[in-house]
């Protein structure tokens, strides 16, 4: 049974920006091993990679209906399955987390589904 479903977009040119001017930004929205995989990558994909995660954290916060501040950036965390794909490795929800994510070269799309 679907118990939620949220969906989300976030421009990458703004989260460029916020990572020049905060840098302490991707601390705040990536857990330590979400940060192993963003300093792997080029400094483009790095915007790419956290416009993504903030993105699927702000799905998942509507999917599970509280949005952000019930549910904090730390206590989700979006690794990859054996695939590649982004799969949720941490979050509240006891069921499972269903979790697709795209990119444009103005966007990072993502939208959770929450299925009990």
């Amino acid at each position: 049974m679907i118990k939620g479903i949220g969906i989300d977009a976030t421009e990458l040119e703004r989260v460029a920006k916020i990572i020049e001017r905060r840098p302490h930004f991707v601390e705040r929205i990536l857990t330590p091993a979400e940060q192993t995989l963003f300093t792997s990558h080029s400094s483009h994909r790095q915007v790419e990679f956290l416009a993504g995660r903030y993105a699927c954290k702000e799905a998942f916060s509507k999917a599970w209906g509280t949005g952000i501040g019930k549910v904090s950036f730390q206590d989700l965390e979006i690794l990859r399955d054996d695939n590649g794909a982004p799969a949720f490795t941490k979050s509240p929800h006891q069921g499972k987390v269903f979790v697709s994510l795209t990119h444009t070269e103005e966007l990072a799309i993502a939208q959770v589904l929450l299925e009990e």
